[in-house]
Order: structure tokens, then sequence, then C-alpha cells
């Protein structure tokens, strides 16, 4: 299956999963083919305990992948040429390899070490960051690998680490450890064999799970035992599908979560003994334990191995290893792009005004400087192109090398301030923020669109039995009487109450109708009356069902040798024999059971979505149930409705059969059992509803409108039934009261006969209603949310699928991109820091080598030394800048939490948008001016010193290169609001450390470099009082327009606070309510008592 990364906008990728295809499921050929089957291929056969099943033939080893799990991207082998090539996919990396073998390969002003050396410390300061966290996560397979795990052999328990399981291995595993492979359960130490999982490293879902060993196994506990068996499995390749019908999405379905969705299976196995011919048992989802999940409330199982290591589920779903690149990283690229181009401008234009100058025989060859006789015979052409490679290699340091290795330190020294965070602390784990990698850290603030599920998201997934109603009559509250009044909900009602045998018909399916387990708090074998019952499922609505009829006198005692065992009023046990469990899924969205009574009769219990189950039972029953259940998702309640009917025993045999034949195939199971279940659960008598409350998360609404006033689209699916999921919303304040609902739901299209016409109508009625209310710039569309009318989009499923699956003859074959547009626009669909712009300054420290061009001929003459060309980036001007963007906080953390819109700000890639990069564009351009005829009018003087010395070239170079420097530092040191002793160390340590290394490299410090060139330059040019003068100067007026815009900003953010003083005091005069209440109840507290 292939898993693709959200790259685009949600709402273009969500519709691009919706549209997904339905991926072929690759099914395994057992030894014995089943009737009708066709030959399978992309198979495997595992032998448990890894013994031959005959007992004549030799056990020949198969060959599986072992158990190591590799979350690393390398090893000591590969580490240097694929970290290599990764970093030489940057375009300023690979910039510079070019620049530096273009210095050695051809005579250039500068020398190759201005190059290599920053390219050096870029990739290996790099090289080293990724190399850590890449041992990081050496590491953290080692601990996997090599944890303890016990293996059944020869009947013995034998300690093995997990990396040498192997497929066929029979594996025990005990509480509270985690599966150490996919394994399939053979026996537990339950008598039912059956064992509890929950998945919360998998899939969030923290409520347990059941699982269900193989029925001929379940007595096989001990490892005496488990060495017995002589088994082989027959399954299907590994497969990444973690869940069944992964493809298939479902937005606002009517479906509360009946049952979990189990991971995507199927297999047989088959049993041998030496007397009896090969028993076969189907196998599925129920019987998987997942590598990852954790065994809980069972003492110990023990389970074969038929996936190990990287063709787990868990480890075909790991999509860790690519490198991953931020909204940030790819504007840099484009903008550094914008720089080459300039770059390639100005050395076009330099090597174009060289050959004009040069067209004066005088300036071409002048008499100081006359050309050698290569020189003259060389092409004009290739001199041409070799001049421009050299204004290229003089102009380079325009595209900011060490700008990546900035970004990179950030990204990795910001990891650790968030593992830090306290606010991210738990206490109950002993845990904090765990960053796996710091790729993305930056988009943490860049967040446009949350997507939430609504149960156990929203709310609490903690359900409360609430009330019921059996043939339209209304039930709720507790008493310990039998009879009681009712009220009625429907318009033609005779009578006070549901008749008694309708009423124990409901509680008995309430009781038996589910995948609930019980969990005995005593010593004693199974439950019994006297004993505390706790109920366990993977799902909380069935719980709360089971304890509901707890309430009214009808409990459940739990499952003993097949039989479910229930206390009626009368403290009577009655024990109904399981006979089949078809269990729930997101498309048929109910679920059902078969059961056999003690006098014989077959009964059939079905429970589910209301438009599950109201078209197969009869329509005269449906009106009365009908208005309970619209009501009670009016009030935000979770419904059910229940079901029955009686089956003939000659039916039955025909149904057993059929079911038998659809568990027991490898190919197209689940649809072969689809089809099956469709045909039995039809012609069922309706029996009534039931209301489960789902209570919201603390602070969920909170939450909600924080995210909303931030700009932040939130879009909550869910399978709740509408109305419930809409009154949910009201709660969450995902719609406010001035929410304008835009829907598009079965109700609003059914007006008309044909479907798609209607459904086309009010897509371009929401569409222009939104264009004309909202700009289409998006920025301005989230300052307009908090200024124009809020639009909420409903939509449920069924039309989903209408406008992702319209017939190719309608006239709307644009519906996609209408819906788009519409989702887009929306502040909320119900379906049912970041670093600035660091490096823009080094415009400023190459436009005045580009200007020194026109006052030297085009000559190529460098205007800075080599060694400050090398040291610009990464020693004078890198630590100040990392400093700000790991310590700055413009904003103090009270103020951002106070008021979420500050969040807009920055988000949509704010900061890196073509206005802020043009801003610094021009700035620096401003600024590279000033330093250069700053100092050219400087130099007029024609002395600068009292000896009647005249300054040289490298002196004018050095005064610029020091400006440079010094404006640089200091507009970095007014930019910073949240001052800490490391940022005052950095930005005036660069300072110092510029003036020491001047000192050095001019030989005052170090005498042994008093025969290069700038040997005493430093030194001289502070001599001069008038070069004091002018670096003041040019500072200040570098820094003017600065500090400019600085005094305006606060001057205006006085007045807003002024502003704002005014309107607070305004508002708590007239404040409206935050939160919209439920819908008013529109039933009294009478109920029924049974």
């Amino acid at each position: 299956m292939e898993v693709t990364p959200l790259h685009r906008s949600p709402p273009a990728r969500l519709l691009e999963l919706l549209t997904h295809p339905q991926i072929s499921e690759a099914v395994c050929a057992p030894p014995s083919q089943c009737a009708g089957e066709e030959k399978r291929v992309g198979t495997r056969t595992v032998f448990v305990g890894n013994h031959s099943v005959s007992g004549t033939e030799a056990y020949v080893a198969q060959r599986f992948c072992d158990n190591r799990i590799v979350s690393s991207k390398y090893t000591l082998w590969n580490f240097l040429p694929k970290n290599l090539f990764e970093q030489f996919r940057r375009i300023a990396n690979f910039y510079f390899l070019i620049i530096f073998l273009v210095q050695v390969t051809v005579d250039t002003p500068t020398s190759p070490v201005t190059s290599g050396l920053p390219l050096f410390f870029v990739i290996t300061v790099t090289a080293i960051k990724q190399g850590y966290e890449d041992w990081l996560r050496h590491r953290a397979d080692n601990e996997v690998n090599k944890s303890t795990v016990y293996i059944i052999e020869n009947a013995k328990r034998v300690r093995k680490e997990s990396e040498k399981i192997k497929v066929g291995d029979v594996v025990e595993v005990q509480a509270d450890e985690t599966f150490p492979c996919d394994l399939i359960l053979l026996s537990s130490c339950t008598t039912d064999g059956t064992c509890y999982v929950t998945t919360a490293s998998l899939d969030g879902e923290s409520n347990c799970k059941i699982h269900y060993a193989v029925r001929d196994t379940i007595a096989l506990c001990t490892a005496e035992s488990i060495d017995t068996l002589r088994a082989a499995i027959e399954c299907e390749q590994p497969q990444p599908d973690l869940y069944k019908k992964m493809n298939q999405i479902s937005l606002v379905h009517y479906q509360p979560r009946i049952n979990h969705c189990g991971p995507r299976f199927v297999g047989r196995i088959n049993i041998y003994s030496n007397s009896l011919e090969a028993v076969a048992r189907s196998l599925g989802p129920e019987n998987l334990l997942l590598k990852g999940a954790t065994l809980k409330n069972t003492e110990k199982i023990y389970g074969v191995a038929v996936y190990t290591g990287m063709e787990t589920k868990m480890a075909l779903n790991y999509q860790g290893k690519s490198q991953k690149r931020s909204a940030v990283e790819k504007s840099i690229n484009a903008f550094l792009i914008v720089y080459l181009f300039i770059l390639l401008t100005k050395a076009a234009v330099c090597t174009t005004l060289k050959y004009v100058w040069q067209s004066t025989p005088y300036n071409d060859e002048p008499w100081y400087n006359q050309k050698t006789q290569k020189e003259r015979e060389t092409l004009k052409v290739l001199k041409m192109f070799t001049d421009f490679l050299s204004f290229m290699v003089l102009f380079n340091f325009i595209i900011p090398v060490s700008m990546y290795v900035t970004v990179e330190m950030q990204k990795f020294l910001g990891s650790f301030f968030i593992s830090w965070d306290k606010d991210f602390y738990d206490e109950e784990i002993n845990e904090g923020a765990l960053v796996n990698t710091s790729d993305l850290n930056e988009e943490l603030g860049q967040v446009d669109y949350v997507f939430t599920d609504k149960t156990g998201t929203l709310t609490e997934n903690s359900m409360e039995f609430i009330e019921c109603c059996i043939d339209g009559h209304k039930y709720k509250g507790v008493t310990q009487e039998v009879d009681g009044l009712s009220q009625t909900d429907g318009p033609l009602t005779y009578f006070d109450k549901a008749d008694k045998n309708r009423e124990e018909l409901f509680l008995r399916a309430l009781c038996l109708c589910h995948t609930v387990e019980i969990k005995t708090n005593d010593a004693v074998d199974g439950a019994t009356e006297s004993a505390e019952l706790t109920y366990i499922s993977s799902s909380p609505d069935e719980i709360a069902l089971v304890k509901g009829a707890k309430k009214y006198g009808f409990t459940f005692l739990g499952n003993r040798n097949g039989h479910m065992r229930v206390e009626n009023q009368r403290k009577e046990i009655e024990e109904y024999e399981l006979l089949h469990t078809l269990n729930f899924d997101a498309v048929r969205r109910r679920m059902s059971v078969i059961v056999k009574t003690q006098e014989g009769d077959i009964l059939l219990f079905c429970k589910g979505a209301d438009s599950a189950v109201f078209p197969r039972v009869q329509n005269h029953e449906i009106e009365l149930t009908k208005v309970h259940v619209e009501r009670n998702a009016m009030d935000g309640y979770r419904t059910l409705c229940v079901a029955f009917k009686e089956i003939a025993p000659d039916d039955y045999e025909r149904i057993n059969r059929q079911l038998i034949e659809a568990k027991m195939a490898l190919q197209d199971r689940e649809e072969k059992m689809e089809k099956v279940f469709d045909d039995i659960e039809t012609n069922m008598n309706l029996i009534g509803a039931t209301a489960v409350e789902d209570k919201l998360q603390d602070q969920a609404a909170e939450t909600i409108e924080a995210l909303h006033a931030a700009g932040l689209k939130v879009w909550v699916l869910t399978g709740d039934k509408m109305e419930t999921a809409k009154s949910t919303c009201y709660a969450c304040r995902l719609f406010q009261t001035n929410t304008e609902l835009l829907e598009l739901t079965t109700k609003t299209i059914e007006e008309s006969e044909r479907k798609e016409d209607r459904l086309h109508e009010l897509l371009i009625e929401y569409r222009k209603k939104l264009l004309h209310e909202f700009p289409k710039s998006t920025r301005s569309l989230k300052k307009a949310w908090t200024e124009h009318q809020e639009y909420g989009l409903i939509i449920d499923g069924s039309t989903l699928s209408l406008i992702l699956n319209s017939s190719q003859d309608s006239s709307s074959n644009n519906y996609k991109s209408i819906f788009l547009q519409i989702c887009m626009k929306c502040t909320a669909v119900l379906c049912c820091r970041m670093a600035p712009l660091q490096k823009a300054q080094n415009l400023c420290f190459i436009l005045p080598q580009f200007l020194y061009q026109f006052f030297c001929g085009f000559s190529q003459q460098p205007l800075y030394d080599a060694a400050y060309l090398t040291m610009y980036n990464i020693c004078f001007t890198s630590l100040p800048i990392l400093a700000y963007s790991l310590l700055e906080q413009h904003i103090n953390i009270d103020t951002l939490t106070s008021d979420p819109r500050l969040y807009m700000k920055i988000s949509g890639n704010a900061m890196l948008q073509l206005g802020p990069f043009l801003y610094w564009t021009f700035l620096a351009a401003f600024e590279g001016t000033v330093f250069f005829f700053g100092t050219y009018f400087l130099f007029q003087t024609a002395s600068l010193e009292e000896n009647g010395k005249v300054y040289g070239n490298w002196t004018f170079g050095t005064i610029v290169f020091t400006v440079l420097v010094f404006t640089v530092t200091l507009k970095l040191a007014l930019d910073t609001r949240f001052w800490t002793w490391i940022n005052h160390f950095v930005i005036w340590g660069s300072l110092a450390f510029y003036v020491f290394f001047s000192f050095f490299w001019g030989g005052i410090i170090w005498p042994f470099l008093k025969q290069q060139r700038m040997y005493f330059v430093f030194a001289q040019m502070l001599s001069s009082v008038s070069t004091w003068l002018a670096i003041i100067l040019l500072i200040f007026i570098s820094l003017f327009p600065e500090i400019l815009l600085i005094v305006l900003k606060n001057v205006r953010r006085r007045s807003a606070r002024r502003n704002l003083s005014c309107r607070r005091a305004s508002d708590s005069l007239s404040a409206r309510p935050s939160v919209r209440p439920l819908l008013l109840r529109t039933f009294s507290d009478e109920s029924n008592v049974l």
C-alpha cells in the first residue's frame, strides 16, 4: 500500500485520500483449497513451533526476515556517501561546491580556502547533527532488539533476545509486556482463551481491546502442552494495512463506535493430530496481536510469530527514514534562487563592462601590466567565460553558505527546548515531550488546519447510559420498583408503557448483543452473582449499555464455555449459547449476535445506527422510535437502535453453513462475510433505541475557541449522527451562535428527484455566497473572520460520496474543485516560531564588492581580505543569530496565551513571504550602498594620517568590513527584546572577537604574520580620528531606518494598548455569552420505570 505524505493543502489532500483507489489484497493459498477457491499467490505458510506437521517428514526451515527493527537512516558504512548526497541536494551547498571546484581549476581572484573552509564547516556541523540524531535512533532500536523474550523450545522456556525470534516460534508474553512481533494468539491464562490488549502506541486508543485464541488450542496453557501442537498457519504475505477499510473514510456517517475495527488480516490454521484429519479454523483480526501493543489484565499468553521485524504491520507503516523538508527551507531555497539570479546578473554586467572598458587599447594593456604571449593568443570567448566565472567567485558570498548550518543548529538545539518544556511534562507517565526529528520544528508555528475526531478527543470517551425507549415509550431514571408510568413520545400511543415481555426482550438484547467481557475481582473462576463485576470492552458504548441494562434489573454475568449468562429481574440465571457474532464494521454500522435459548429457540439480536437498522425492520415500527432518536440526537446524545428476529432451525442450518464458508475463505473473505451478514440481518423487528452521553473534555471548548481566534480551521470528523455531532460542535464552540451553517446532507438534497442537480445548485449557491463575503487572499481571509459573517459547513458521508463519485455525464463534473473552494472559505467544517530570513544581510556584505569593480577597472580585485571572507559567516555573525532564533521572545508567554490572534501574524509562513523578503533585500542594498560610498567620500581627503601617509585599498576594504560587521550585529541587538546573558555574551563577544582577530591577523598579537598583506592595516586604520568618526557615522546612518521604525512601532503599540483598554471596559458592560448552551431539552423529567 502506498503511503503518501501530507505535503499538500489539507483539504486537497483529504480529497485525494478520499478518492484513493481500493488496494488489491495479497492472499495466500493453503495446501488444500476450499471448494470454489482458485489458486492464490503472495502466500506464506507458517509451521507452529517450527515443527513438521507430519511425523514422517523432516522439517525444512523456511526463510523469513529476522525480528530486528531498523528505524535508523545510516550505517557506519553508508553514512558518509549518503549524508553527503543529501546535503549537496541543497542549493547553497551544491552552489559552493561548484564555486570551490572553479576556484581550484581556474585562476580566480580569491583563494579556494574562502569557499572550501566555510563549506567544510557547514557540511561537518550538519553531518554531526544528523549523525547524532541517527545514533539516538540506533540506540532506541537496540533497546527493542536486545530486549528479553521467552520462546518455547522443546517444552521449555528459553530466554532470548527479541531480534532472534523467527517466524513460527511460540512466544510467551506476560502482563504489561509489549508484543515483540505480530502473533497469532494460541492460548491464554483465562479459561475462555481471551486476552486484553491496549494499542495506544499504535493508534492512540487507550481502552482495552479483546482478542481471542483459536478454539482448539485454548487448553494448551503450559510450555509442555503448547510444544505438542502440530499445526500450520496459512496467511497472506505482510501487508501495511494497519486497519482494514483504511481507504474508506466516513465523515459524519451515522455510526457510533460499537466495536473496534481490528487490523486487516485473513488466514487459516490447520491443526493436525495422530488419529484425526486436519482441523481447519479461520483466523481473523480478532486472533492477531500486533507488535507494539501491550498485554493488559491477562497474566500471560502464548502466541506464534507470523510476521517479524520489518515485516510487522507497525514496521511497514513506519515512514520515518525519508528526509523531511519544511516550508521554511522550501522558501529559503526559492529566495536563494533569486539571489543566484542576482549573482549571475552581477557577473554578466561586470564581464560586459570589463570588455567595454578594455575596448580602449590603453585600458586593455597599460604599460605597467603588459600581457603575456599566451594571454594574447587565448580565444576571446574562452577568456570572457573565464572572467565570468572569476566574477562569480568574487561575488559568491551573496549566497550565505552558513545559513543552512544556522538553521540546522537552531532546529537541533530548539528540539532540546521542547524536551525541557515543563508545560509538556506529564506527571502520570513521568515523561516529557519527545522530539524524534528536529527537521520540522518550525512547522509547529505554521499549522493552518486541525483535523480532529470527536469521540475521545473533543469528548472524554467515557459513556454514561442516559435513557432508552421501547416501542416509542421513554424510560429514564433508576428505581427498585418494577412498575411505573411512562411518557409517550409518539402522537398515536395508547398505552402508558410498553408490554412487559417487550421490556424484558429489549433488556436481554442489551445484555447479549455486544462483545463485552468480564474481569472478576475475586479468586473464583467466572462471574457469580455476588462477585464484583468489571466490564471490559474495546468500545465504551457497549459497557454503558450493559451497565444501563443492569440498572433496570438485567445483569450480564459473562461467558462460560461458549454460553452467555444473564441474571434477570427475578434473580434467575439465564444461559444463552453464543452461536455467531456478526461483528461491527464501518460499512454496515451495526452488529448482531445469534444465540440459542435454553428452550432451543434461535434468536438474532441486532443494534446499530438508525440509518443502518430502520431499512431492515418493519415500516410500521419505525415512526415512534424515530421521534425519540431524533430528539436524543438534538440533545447531543449518541443513539443506537435495537432489533431482533427469530430464526427457524432450517434457516439456521443454511445460515451456519454460509457463515462457516465465508469465515474459512482466504480470498475476498471480508466481501463474502459482508454479503452473508447482509442476507441475515433482514426482516427484523424493531424493539427500541438507547441514548448514551459522552461528556466534553475539560477545556475542549476553550481550546477550540483559541484555535479559531488564531486563524486555524478546525475540521471535525465523526461517525455520529449529524444532529448529535452538530449539538456537540455548538457545545465545544466549533460553531458560534452567529455562525451561518451551510448544509450538504442527505436531507438537503433529497428534496429534488435528481440529487446531483440539487447538489450542484447548492454548491454553486454556497460558493457565490462565500466568494462575495470574503476576499481571495488567504491572509486577508483570516483577518476577515473576525470582521465578517462566520460560516460553517456540515456534510455527511453519503453526500460526500456523491461529490466524489459524480456521474461522468453530469454537468457538475467540477464538484470537487467547488467543494474545495467552499471548505477553504469556511471557518469550521463538520465532516459529521519560525526562523526569520536570517541572512539577507549577506547582500549588504557583497554589494560593496560589486560597486568596487566600477572603480578598479573591473579587474576582479577583491575588496575584502580572504580571511575576512572566510570568517564572516563562520565566526563573526553566526552565533548572535543562532542565539536570537533560540531565545528571542518578541511577545511574552502570558500575552501569547491570552490573545491567540497573534498566531496569525506568523502562520502561513508569513515571515518568509515576498513582502518581508523584498523589505530585507532593499534594506540590505541601502546599507551596502551607505557602507561603500560613505567610505569612498572619506577617502576623497588626500591624507588621513598626521604624517601625510595615504591609505590603500586594503584599508578601504577593512573600513567597509568593520562598518558591516558592527551594523549587522547591532541591528540584531536592536531587534532583541528578550535579553539573557547568552545574548549579551554572543553579541558583544562577536564584536570583541572581530577586533581581536583583526589585531591578530594584522601581526600585532602574532608577529609571525607580518609578512602578509594585512600587516598593521587594522591598527593603522584605528590611529586616525577621521576613521573613527566615519565608522560611527556610517553605522548610525545604516541603522537609522531601523531605529525610526522601532520608534513608530512603539507609538503605535501604546495607542493600541489604550484602545484595547477602552474596548475591554466597554465589553465588560455588554459581554455576550461565550458558550452556547445545548439545545433545550424537549422531554420532561418523568420517565418509565422498569
